[in-house]
């Protein structure tokens, strides 16, 4: 029986949850739904990003609203232009089965004449963004002074957007025996004096602990040098192949010149900041859902509209000025039950605010070390491998085979294996080898040592440690605490004997001590996880700097990422085809490039991308308003709002 059958969800919903492949209600729609819909009710929730909010309270309003009557019943406020059509459509897929029931958005960068024209002819629901909203009643456009349901999804984020007078003048022309639904991640002064001022006595149903993080992401920190920022950008990203993520920048001018960097380095990337035209906007996006562009560099202002299940890492290239910042953009990761890493690049100057984040989020954050040179060739290789073992084979190249064989007739298999690593391997150790170390410890500046390390204190370091790989990996649903939990109780081992855990996809890397390794090599080699059967091998690095002692110092790493960016080194390049077109906001540079990266693209330089949007020389702050929490004491005026 599919739980959401006991939720008391009508016929009708309830084929559209089995079209959509929903199984098992998030915690918050177990929680609302049942509520919402036996009673008439004002509701507080208080949910992180991606933990299906808008099934919520899209069930209910819609199972609530009469499709015969065609005046509009309930109006939903969102922050963004981007969320507000997200919603718009997941409402529209919830009630396919329900007839007469029309929604529509209002949002700014679209013609109002067409959005007022849709709802005269009748629409149940409204999806709005509050300043669009705003302008159509002051027009006289829309009448909503006879709703039964005002919904106000992210209601944080559209107060810290600065949407918090046009929320109070929209709610102040509703009805007062309406019913109000507030949800949001957070719960700062402003959204409290909301549901003060507009809600009557509401029920308040919290999923984890209120303003805490998620538990499905797990956040980790670099320290580098503030000159080395953006090559530790380059190297995490080189670290972890299969990466598809966001990448945060406090400004729209850091935001287009990391993105420039990137694809003049050879990543697929793109920016999204609010300086793009809607069209651009929408072309990033859809390349971005396309996985045509793995690493997306926005503003905290245009990624509240983001929505993608499938997003690995969220990076954050400069920590936001607002804790909740944080915890929104971190909330990007670790979607649907997924597990997400939420990646921050710090100075020393900043360290600070990671223990001030740990507080709120209440989660802690491991300290990582830049990976050298080494690791990264490793990592690659391995990725390329396993790639390889991966691919089907299209039977076409049956036809091509002859040629090929006769070209490689003279080369044993062994040698076959070496050339064809080394196309990727000679790049990527050429480049690595002539550039300088950028990893930096934050030693007794920061803590002791972190729990991935293994807890307690040591007085030996990564001296004699022996690393490492194994066959298993986040495809495997490990995340490193996981995965080292797995490998303690498998081995019989403690707490602090297994360490430096780093997963991912196909393949993991880990350390013990040295008198471990003849137990590691038998227990693992006979292990079999659901069928498959478990391999690992000794590792030729040593981890890129191995445990902590008690002052936070790590011996090893090594290799450095400094190099210009003519030199760098693309990423499985050569195996991969070149896309020809625009990305909607990402382009391929040609220059100082022998290869392609995988999912790359290219277009000329006077095509239309992002890239080309107007940069304004010292580029508007998208610093939000003021918050309940900041890292500072100073306080700041008012971001002007947007839709």
């Amino acid at each position: 029986m599919n739980k959401f059958e006991q939720l008391g969800l009508s016929e009708s919903l309830l084929k559209a949850v089995a079209d959509l492949g929903f199984e098992n209600p998030s915690e918050v729609q177990e929680k609302a739904i049942p509520l919402l819909l036996e009673k008439d009710i004002d509701m507080v929730a208080l949910a992180q990003t991606g933990t299906g909010k808008t099934a919520a309270f899209g069930f209910p309003v819609i199972q609530k609203i009469d499709a015969n009557n065609r005046n509009t019943q309930a109006l939903i406020l969102s922050p963004t232009r981007e969320l507000c059509l997200q919603i718009t459509n997941e409402i529209k897929n919830y009630a396919k089965y329900e007839k007469g029931i029309n929604v529509v958005a209002v949002y700014g960068g679209a013609s109002i004449t067409d959005q007022a024209r849709d709802i005269k002819r009748g629409a149940q629901i409204i999806v709005a963004t509050p300043g669009r909203m705003q302008d159509m009643i002051n027009r006289g456009l829309v009448n909503i002074s006879q709703i039964n349901y005002c919904i106000l999804d992210e209601a944080d984020e559209m107060l810290n957007m600065g949407f918090y007078e046009d929320i109070v003048n929209i709610l102040s022309t509703t009805p007062d025996d309406k019913n109000t639904w507030l949800f949001s991640a957070t719960m700062p002064a402003e959204v409290a004096r909301i549901g003060k001022q507009f809600m009557k006595d509401p029920i308040e149903i919290t999923v984890g602990t209120k303003n805490s993080g998620s538990s499905t992401v797990s956040h980790e920190f670099y320290l580098v040098n503030a000159r080395d920022r953006y090559e530790a950008l380059k190297r995490i990203a080189d670290a972890n192949p299969d990466i598809f993520s966001v990448i945060f920048c406090r400004t729209k001018r850091d935001t287009q010149a990391v993105a420039e960097k990137l694809v003049e380095d050879g990543y697929s990337a793109a920016a999204l900041h609010g300086d793009l035209s809607q069209m651009q906007r929408d072309g990033v996006m859809k390349s971005f859902r396309g996985k045509q562009i793995q690493m997306l560099v926005a503003t905290d202002v245009a990624a509240r509209g983001i929505d993608v299940d499938s997003i690995t890492h969220v990076i954050n290239y400069q920590l936001p000025d607002e804790i909740e910042t944080y915890n929104h953009r971190s909330g990007r990761t670790g979607r649907a039950g997924k597990l997400g890493t939420s990646i921050v690049i710090v100075t020393k100057s900043e360290l600070r605010k990671i223990s001030s984040i740990e507080r709120t989020i209440k989660q802690k954050f491991e300290e990582k070390v830049i990976p050298s040179g080494i690791e990264i060739c490793e990592i690659q290789l391995l990725h390329l491998a396993t790639k390889i073992k991966d691919t089907e084979v299209d039977t076409e190249i049956n036809n091509y085979l002859p040629a090929i064989n006769s070209v490689l007739e003279d080369l044993s298999k062994e040698e076959l294996i070496k050339k064809m690593v080394s196309v990727e391997f000679n790049r990527f150790i050429a480049y690595y080898k002539k550039n300088r170390d950028i990893s930096t410890q934050s030693g007794g500046e920061r803590r002791e040592r972190d729990d991935r390390d293994g807890g307690a204190p040591r007085e030996n370091n990564n001296n004699g440690a022996t690393r490492y790989f194994v066959n298993i990996g986040s495809r495997d649903n490990f995340d490193w605490m996981s995965l080292k939990d797995y490998l303690k109780e498998t081995l019989d081992l403690g707490r602090d004997d297994v360490f430096k855990v780093d997963v991912k996809e196909g393949f993991s890397f880990f350390n013990t001590d040295p008198e471990h390794t003849d137990k590691v090599m038998e227990v693992l080699n006979n292990v079999q996880l659901e069928g498959r059967r478990i391999n690992v091998e000794i590792s030729k690095n040593d981890g890129g700097g191995g445990r902590r002692d008690h002052n936070g110092r790590s011996s090893g790493g090594g290799g450095g990422f400094g190099g210009g960016r003519s030199s760098a080194p693309r990423r499985e390049g050569s195996f991969a085809p070149r896309r020809e077109g625009s990305g909607g906001g990402g382009f391929r540079s040609d220059r100082n490039s022998s290869a392609p990266r995988e999912g790359g693209f290219r277009s000329d330089r006077n095509a239309s991308s992002s890239s080309s949007a107007p940069r304004r020389e010292g580029g508007s702050s998208e610093r939000p308003a003021r918050r309940s929490e900041s890292f500072g004491d100073a306080p700041r005026p008012r971001r002007p709002r947007r839709d």
